[in-house]
């Protein structure tokens, strides 16, 4: 039987955050986190980009990627949400997700990498089509590592 599908991580790069770590990217892990509407992550300082607020990653895809010599700690691909038991490689512009009880955000396009992910990962090729997906948030609510995820069927 297949586990439902749920949050299995939560960071974010505080606002605060100083001098970014050129060797690694700056994501502190929570277990709970406020999405905001036009923002993403509550207090994150890569929020607010119109159509790339919330990094997501898939937990199959980052253990595939760990058997390949990626790291795959909390944030060390750059994400900001892990789900288990949805393909998040896989999903099309446009389609949706509720998060929990409230939290909805919305598939903008495929993650991709750039130059500073090769060279934290210490790789020479991006882990192309496997990296991902961009959304932004369409309703705000809280969010909690293992709360539900759901597909929304327009």
């Amino acid at each position: 039987m297949t586990a439902a599908p749920m949050i299995v991580s939560i960071t974010y790069k505080p606002e605060d955050e100083a001098v970014p770590d050129e060797r690694a990217f700056t994501r502190v892990p929570v277990n709970e986190a406020a999405l905001v509407v036009g923002h993403g992550i509550a207090g994150d300082r890569k929020g607010g980009h119109p159509t790339r607020q919330i990094n997501i990653m898939g937990s199959g895809m980052l253990a595939q990627l760990q058997t390949e010599g990626f790291t795959v700690t909390p944030g060390s691909m750059g994400e900001q949400l892990v789900i288990s038991g949805i393909d998040v490689d896989s999903l099309a512009a446009g389609e949706k997700l509720m998060l929990g009880t409230a939290a909805c955000i919305e598939v903008m396009a495929a993650r991709q990498g750039c130059t500073r992910f090769t060279g934290i990962q210490g790789v020479n090729e991006l882990p192309k089509g496997r990296m991902g997906v961009m959304a932004r948030v369409v309703t705000a609510g809280p969010i909690h590592v293992g709360d539900p995820v759901r597909l929304l069927q327009e």
